[in-house]
């Protein structure tokens, strides 16, 4: 029982609280490029899914992309496929997957991940752009 119940509170201590509607915006961790405040706007959409597995995935996504930034790719992918897991249709951890394998030198699995990100972001004009620009540094020289 005793097992059972700590076993319980570790599981609710691992799932991310979900964002609250406080008037003052969070701030987002340092970026070189204008990438936060689009994503800001993006995650604002009325389409997005605010359920909780969709809120951790991206929570975890984010923690990812700011592995990716400061050069720690194999983090950043572990971290990737645990928000797959969570969330198998977050099509932002499919770009940053293919972002990762890109650094990593290996365009086909970069290739397959942009592929899922076109599917799952064909309807968020700003990120199919991303999308189509990745392919582009996928594509063979």
């Amino acid at each position: 029982m005793g097992l059972a119940l700590c076993l319980g509170l570790t599981t609710c201590a691992m799932v991310p609280e979900a964002p609250t509607t406080a008037s003052t915006p969070a701030p987002s961790p340092p970026s070189s490029s204008a990438e936060p405040a689009l994503q800001k706007k993006e995650q604002a959409s009325p389409r997005q899914d605010d359920s909780p597995r969709a809120v951790a995935s991206l929570r975890l996504t984010e923690q990812a992309r700011v592995l990716l930034e400061s050069g720690k790719v194999d983090e950043a992918i572990t971290t990737l496929e645990r928000a797959m897991n969570v969330n198998p249709s977050n099509g932002r951890n499919y770009y940053y997957l293919a972002e990762a394998w890109l650094k990593k030198g290996n365009p086909s699995q970069a290739r397959e991940f942009n592929r899922l990100a076109a599917m799952y972001l064909k309807d968020e004009p700003g990120w199919m752009n991303r999308v189509k620009d990745q392919q582009e540094r996928i594509k063979p020289r």
